[in-house]
Order: structure tokens, then C-alpha cells, then sequence
């Protein structure tokens, strides 16, 4: 048998396929649904774990691929916890009567909170309606009316007092507007002969004696000191009569509403901190009765009562367990909470009733669940989440207050101690982005749960896989999957998967299928789905997402794009590429040619020198010219040049998995041996020749099938892959069918020797003890050529120098002694 031969992958090696029979039923109806979460074991341990440790800084990062389940689980798990955890207390915001500028946060009961709420709203009606019911009665009024009275009587008494003692004093004691007056009085008779006094006049008073003047000026002062006296021992009495008054209308509002707000008092009086302001909000209530009584009377008249209701930021079902939060939108103000603004006639207003509570706040006592991407999207929510997680306390700021060019004065929420257990859900490459960036962030998230993209292909997971399928077909309210369909979606999950001997758990890609199989048995009016209906589902999937690829293929076809299917060529190998679009990626075939020449330049890639080529592309080709200094340069310069380049790439390449292809072209060119044109290769190399693993096998191999199958297959057709890629093969049934026809073909390779024998049909040599290699064999024609260009250069370096040996002399040039 030939290496050829012998290389050759049988059918069954491209294609691992489910027996239908191996699943115990004839469809999904037979089946129970899915219980638990499949193929997480690492992830549901550490997730376990992570939730019965209530220590600081055990949050958790979920890592894993979008996808994998991660958010699913994470979420089904936290609730599930969650329903065992004791419910956190309401959380109520309220007026500050000593500090309006800081609202006091009170906790209740779980469910007390819109209770409250409604309980306070209810009760700023009924104290209007008790205050002023107490304020019309008769008791009051009387009360206030003798009060006043018997002030009055006081008063008029000592100012009787007063002006009769002036009297005596010869002075007469008038109010005026600009306060008392004191004027002197005079002796005099009336009209009648009696004798009376009457007060002086300015011009009488003008034309007393000096020493009289100043004698009844000091008089008037001492008049007018006891006036003065009187006038404060009267405003003292005042005060009493208005505190008695505040005071009986303190003790009659206090007796009204007394009845109701005991009832709040003990709906509401859980704890120390909600019975105190109570009690402040008593004394408000008391101090302000007259708004009560005035809107009471008045329909019409404008009160802000909302320092007497309260806001209910946080209610949680006392029925449900702890909570678990989801934010989709982690914003700052959606995480954090804010105090929302008013727009009043070009003004702006706020008050304890617009702050509204975030996410944390929402979580605490529970569970918080953020997408990671998402978060770090957000202007400030990262740093206000650890924040939070660092300090314990949550205070609910505007971001204006803090990045504003001019301070802003708003409400300072009174801060809320929090705790909640954070989980945080990304892929790998956030994960470890944060851990070399952040030093606070191992921290605060000392756990890893990780979830992978595919398990163990083994009997039992076959059957989960079935009930997965059932779980869905049942949520779905669809037909159920025949055990042969069932078989073709476990196939297609271990070709997403990219390893025949495991099973891809990337679930929403498989519900896709699911869920696109049980559309086309409902339009075929069938009662179950087949097999036929799966295909069809994966096969209008791709269909969907395929125009570029046809559109590559059509270039093929019209001779824009050159490919050779058939015959053969020195320097020219097919070598594949997949074209990856995000949700669908397709192999086709790239033409790679060789030109080898004279010179010391070395392999020279023209990707690379165009700067068309990545790195890991460019470390491939460097590899090339370690390989054949090796081989070949041992006992000799290596002296050649050589360029390789990719035809008719316009885009850039990247990968190492062309640079087996590379080489097979560079050693067809040397050795002058064609290659087979209908044979297509990929794989890496290492610097001794080894053949290595790539990705995308299946789309490369399906890629120059396509091409071939465009062309018509010739049997002669196939693909060349590392033999460490043979486990990775799932490759279509239409493929399959070709292998097992014997109109096309898979080899598996270990090394550059065997892969270029399959090219050439030409053995590639081993060298002997003194390192020759056999004549015919490919390595033996490669040194063969090379020592021809090392001797032809040395003769052309002695012509151009000028020192070729003289006839007659017998001196051998030192290179040729060496090539002997």
C-alpha cells in the first residue's frame, strides 16, 4: 500500500454520527425535560460555593462566551437562593424637620413601605378635617375671648394708673402715633368760675422761666420712665397671653389628632428612629395647624403638604424571598439612584419625594446581577459600584454636584449601609483586562465561576442533550423531535463545537436550530420533526448568511478568481483560508506560488513585505528558512532566493496555518517536481518539519469541496490536514458521501515529508549517514539544485574578481575542496 494510501481517512473518520438508537426512544415525547445545567460543573461548583460565603469582597465574576448559559444559570441560581434568604426591610425616604436639606431614611417591614405611604397620604386629610373640627368648637373660642379680656382689663388698668399718677404730677399722658406724649398742665377757671386745669400751650410752655422748662422736663422724664415700665410689664403680659393662647391651641390640636397618630405610631413604629420622627412630624403638625385648618375652610387655598407624606424608594414582597436584581442599563443613575429635578417656571425644584432608588439600593439584601461590558459602557458606574462595595454605604449624589463647572446645592439623601452580593457576567478577555488593570478589583470579586463552550461527548450527554431539546420543544409548545433529529442535532453540536468527541453547550445558538426545525415541520404540517426538518433548518441557516461566500464562489466560476482543480504545476499548491463574518464562517481555496532563484536574498514573502500580513503570519514564513537551513545547509551555505507570495489577495492574511502550503510550493519549485492541483493543504510547521494543528478544518475542507463540486469531481480531489485536526473533523453528510464514493479525499500528514509524497507521488528521502539524500527523492533533488547555484555562484563571483586559477598550476579553488 502507498503512503497515499495509507494516509487516507476512511469515511467514519470525518464524520462522528449519533445512532439513533443509542437514545432509548423514538422521539422527545418519550423524553422528561431537562433538570438541572449541563456541562458547568467547574462553573455550578464555584457558583455554589460563592453563595454560601457572606464574608466581604466574595462577589462573583461569571466568565464565559455569550451564549454558554452563563447569565441563565447565574440568575436561576441567585433566585433559587434568594427564596431561602430572609426579606430585607422596606426602605422609606422622609422629610428632615430638623434639616430639610438631608432626608431621613427609615427602615420598615417588607411590604410596610406603600403602606405607609398611603397611611400618611390618608392621614393629612383626616387631620385637616379633626384640626379644624377642634378649632370651631365653643370651648376654644370662649377660652381665648377671656384670656384676651382679662388682658385687656390688665392693661387699661395700669395705664389708668399711670395717667392718673401724671395727673397728680401736673401732666396729662397722651397716645399718639409715634408713641406716649407727656404734656404739662396748667391751673385755670372755666366759663362758670370753677376752678380746672387744662394743658399748656407750645407758646405758654415757650414763655416759662428756664429753670421752670427744665424743671418740668425732668419730670416728664420720670413720667415717662414709669410710662415705660408699665409699657413692658404690659408687653410681658402680652407673651403670656400668647403662649397660654399657643399653648391651649397646642393642647386642643394634640387632642385631636392625638387618636390618629397613634394609630400610625403603631402600624409604623417598628423602631427607635421611625418613633422619633414620628414625634418631629407631630410637633410640625402642631406648630402648623393653622395650614390645616386654612385648607380645611378653603378649598382653594395652595398648600404644599408633601413635607408631611413619605417615599417609599425600596418595597420588597415579604412573599418572595430576597431580592435579585438584573440590570440591563447600568448607568450611573439607574445603578446608583438619583434626585430628580423639576422644572418650575424656568427654575428648577426638588424635594425628598424625587429621589428615586437604583439598582443597589433595589439589590441590597440580595443579589445584583450587571453585564461587565455593559458597566464599564457607562460613565462612572464601575467606580460608584466599588465605591459602594468598598465603603458599605451607599449615598445618592448627582454626577453634576461632583463634575459640575459651577456646585450645585441639592438634597444630601441620608446614606444607606448595604449589603449585596454582586455578580458580575463577561467574557474572559474583560476578566483578566480588569485583573491586570484594577488592583482593587481581585479584591472585591474573589470568586471565578467559569463556564466553558463544550463538554464530553459521551452516551450520557447525548441524553441530556435529548432532554435539552425536549425542555425546548415543550416551552416552545411544538411538535416533538423524532430520535433520528435528535441524532442530527447532537451532530451539529459537536461540529459548533469544533471536536467530533465533544458537544457544543453554546445554547442559544442551539435553540436557534431548535427553534427553526419546529417552524419547518409546522409548515410541512407535520407531527413531528424529522430529521429532514433539522437539515433543512441548518442548511437555510447558513443559505442566510451565505452571499458572500457566493459571491467569492462566482468569481471562481466566471475565471476572475484563478483556482486549479485539476492537473498539476511546479510552484503552485492550493493552500485554504476561512473567512470568518461573526455568524458565519466558510473556507475557500487560495492559489500559492513559488519562485526560486540564484542569489543570497533568502525567502522573501510578498505579503510581508507589502505589509499585507500579520504577525502570526509573518512568524510562520520566518519559520521556513529555519527549516531549511536545517535540511539542507549542514554541510554547505545555504544560498538562494526565493519569493512566495498569495495570488490575488487584496485583504491582508493572518495565521501560520498556510506555512506547510508555503513550503510544499518553495520545495516543488527547487526540486522542480509539480504538485497535484487537485489537492488542497492546510497546516502549520515547526522548525524540524513537524506538521501542526489548525482551526477551521471542517470550512476549509468544505470550501475546496465546494470548489471541486463546481468544477465536477474527479476522484482524484482531496484535502491534506494535520492528523492532530482528524478528531476536529464533523464534516457535512454531502461530503460523507463523496469520501465514501471515492470522489474525494482526506489525508492526514505528520511532517512535510509525507505530506509532500501525497502531493508529488514522489518519495520526500531521508538522508544517510554522510547527510545525502537519495538522487530521486525530493530532498535529494532540493541539495542537488542548491550545490548547482553555491558552485555556479562561486565560479561567476571568481570570473567577476578577476581570480580564477591559471592553467598548468594545479590549485584548486578552497570551495571546490569543500563541495568534494
Amino acid at each position: 500500500m502507498s503512503l497515499k494510501e495509507l494516509l487516507r481517512l476512511d469515511p467514519e473518520a470525518v464524520r462522528r454520527t449519533t445512532d439513533p438508537s443509542s437514545l432509548d426512544c423514538s422521539s422527545t415525547e418519550e423524553v422528561d425535560c431537562l433538570t438541572g445545567f449541563i456541562g458547568q460543573e467547574r462553573a455550578v461548583r464555584s457558583m455554589e460555593f460563592g453563595l454560601s460565603v457572606n464574608s466581604k469582597g466574595y462577589n462573583i465574576f461569571v466568565v464565559g462566551n455569550s451564549g454558554s448559559g452563563r447569565t441563565t444559570y447565574a440568575l436561576d441560581s441567585l433566585r433559587k437562593k434568594a427564596k431561602e434568604m430572609d426579606v430585607p426591610d422596606d426602605l422609606v425616604y422622609a422629610y428632615n424637620f430638623d434639616n430639610p436639606g438631608e432626608p431621613v431614611a427609615l427602615f420598615l417591614p417588607a411590604g410596610q413601605g406603600k403602606a405607609m405611604e398611603t397611611a400618611f397620604e390618608n392621614l393629612i386629610d383626616e387631620l385637616k378635617s379633626v384640626i379644624n373640627k377642634a378649632f370651631e368648637k365653643g370651648h376654644y373660642e370662649d377660652t381665648k375671648a377671656q384670656e384676651v379680656k382679662a388682658f385687656q382689663e390688665d392693661v387699661n388698668e395700669k395705664m389708668e394708673e399711670v395717667k392718673a399718677w401724671a395727673w397728680e404730677r401736673g401732666f396729662s399722658v397722651k397716645r399718639t402715633p409715634q408713641g406716649f406724649v407727656n404734656i404739662p398742665l396748667t391751673d385755670d377757671v372755666d366759663e362758670e368760675g370753677n376752678s380746672t386745669r387744662r394743658e399748656i400751650q407750645p407758646e405758654e410752655f415757650e414763655a416759662l422761666s428756664e429753670d421752670r422748662q427744665k424743671e418740668l422736663q425732668k419730670e416728664s422724664e420720670e413720667i415717662s420712665q414709669k410710662t415705660l415700665g408699665i409699657l413692658r410689664d404690659i408687653r410681658d403680659k402680652e407673651k403670656d397671653l400668647k403662649k397660654k393662647i399657643s399653648e391651649l391651641e397646642s393642647e386642643i390640636c394634640r387632642n385631636a389628632i392625638q387618636p390618629a397618630i397613634d394609630d400610625v405610631r403603631e402600624r409604623f413604629g417598628v423602631n427607635d428612629k421611625v418613633l422619633g420622627w414620628i414625634d418631629a412630624y407631630t410637633s410640625s403638625v402642631i406648630d402648623n395647624f393653622g395650614v390645616f385648618v386654612a385648607s380645611a375652610r378653603d378649598d382653594n387655598t395652595e398648600v404644599d403638604f408633601s413635607v408631611y407624606q413619605v417615599n417609599p424608594i425600596v418595597s420588597n414582597d415579604p412573599e418572595d424571598g430576597a431580592p435579585v436584581i438584573w440590570e440591563t442599563n447600568p448607568t450611573y443613575y439607574n445603578l446608583m439612584g438619583k434626585v430628580e429635578y423639576e422644572s418650575r417656571q424656568g427654575y428648577l425644584y426638588t424635594d425628598f419625594n424625587k429621589i428615586v432608588a437604583g439598582a443597589i439600593l433595589k439589590a441590597n439584601g440580595g443579589f445584583l446581577v450587571l453585564d461587565v461590558e455593559l458597566l464599564l459602557r457607562n460613565f462612572m458606574s464601575y467606580e460608584g459600584l466599588k465605591r459602594v462595595l468598598r465603603t458599605g454605604t451607599l449615598h445618592i449624589e448627582n454626577l453634576g454636584e461632583q463634575y459640575g463647572a459651577v456646585p450645585m446645592s441639592s438634597l444630601r439623601p441620608e446614606g444607606v449601609d448595604i449589603s449585596v452580593k454582586v455578580v458580575l457576567v463577561g467574557t474572559h478577555y474583560l476578566y483578566h483586562l480588569l485583573q491586570y488593570y484594577d488592583p482593587e478589583f481581585r479584591k472585591m470579586f474573589k470568586l471565578r465561576a467559569e463556564f466553558t463552550s463544550d463538554m464530553e461527548r459521551t452516551s450520557c450527554s447525548e441524553h441530556q442533550m435529548a432532554q435539552f431539546i425536549t425542555t425546548v420543544v415543550k416551552r416552545e409548545k411544538g411538535p416533538h423531535f423524532t430520535a433520528e433529529a435528535v441524532a442530527q442535532v447532537i451532530d451539529w453540536s459537536a461540529r459548533l463545537s469544533g471536536d467530533k468527541d465533544r458537544l457544543s453547550i453554546q445554547f442559544n445558538r442551539i435553540i436557534e436550530v431548535i427553534v427553526e426545525a419546529i417552524t419547518w415541520a409546522k409548515l410541512d404540517k407535520a407531527e413531528l420533526v424529522s430529521r429532514g426538518h433539522v437539515r433543512k433548518a441548518i442548511e437555510e441557516t447558513r443559505y442566510r448568511a451565505s452571499l458572500v461566500e457566493e459571491r467569492i464562489r462566482r468569481a471562481f466560476v466566471d475565471g476572475v478568481i484563478r483556482i486549479d482543480t485539476e492537473g498539476e504545476a511546479i510552484g503552485q499548491i492550493n493552500g485554504l483560508a476561512v473567512i470568518d463574518l461573526g455568524d458565519y464562517a466558510f473556507g475557500h481555496p487560495a492559489r500559492i506560488t513559488a519562485n526560486t532563484y540564484m542569489g543570497k536574498e533568502g525567502v522573501v514573502n510578498i505579503e510581508r513585505e507589502t505589509a499585507m500580513a500579520g504577525p502570526i503570519h509573518n512568524k510562520g514564513h520566518l519559520t521556513l528558512n529555519s527549516y531549511l537551513g536545517m535540511k539542507y545547509a549542514q554541510d554547505m551555505p545555504l544560498t538562494l532566493s526565493a519569493s512566495i507570495s498569495f495570488e490575488q489577495n487584496y485583504g491582508g492574511i493572518e495565521g501560520d496555518s498556510a506555512s506547510s502550503t508555503e513550503l510544499y510550493s518553495l520545495l516543488s519549485s527547487l526540486a522542480e517536481v509539480p504538485i497535484d492541483q487537485s489537492i488542497a493543504v492546510t497546516g502549520s510547521v515547526d522548525q524540524f518539519g513537524n506538521i501542526q494543528p489548525i482551526g477551521g478544518v471542517n470550512e476549509k475542507v468544505e470550501g475546496f469541496f465546494s470548489y471541486c463540486k463546481e468544477r465536477g469531481l474527479t476522484g482524484s480531489q482531496g484535502v491534506i490536514i494535520p492528523h492532530q485536526n482528524e478528531r476536529h473533523l464533523m464534516l457535512n453528510e454531502e461530503i460523507v458521501e463523496a469520501i465514501e464514493g471515492g470522489l474525494f479525499h482526506v489525508w492526514k500528514v505528520h511532517s512535510v515529508d509525507e505530506g509532500i509524497e501525497v502531493l508529488t507521488g514522489i518519495p520526500a528521502g531521508k538522508a544517510n549517514k554522510r547527510g545525502n539524500y537519495p538522487k530521486n527523492s525530493i530532498h535529494g533533488k532540493v541539495k542537488a539544485k542548491l550545490k548547482k547555484w553555491m558552485k555556479d555562484a562561486a565560479r561567476i563571483h571568481k570570473e567577476m574578481s578577476g581570480t580564477a586559477d591559471k592553467p598548468g598550476k594545479g590549485k584548486k579553488n578552497k570551495v571546490e575542496e569543500q563541495l568534494r
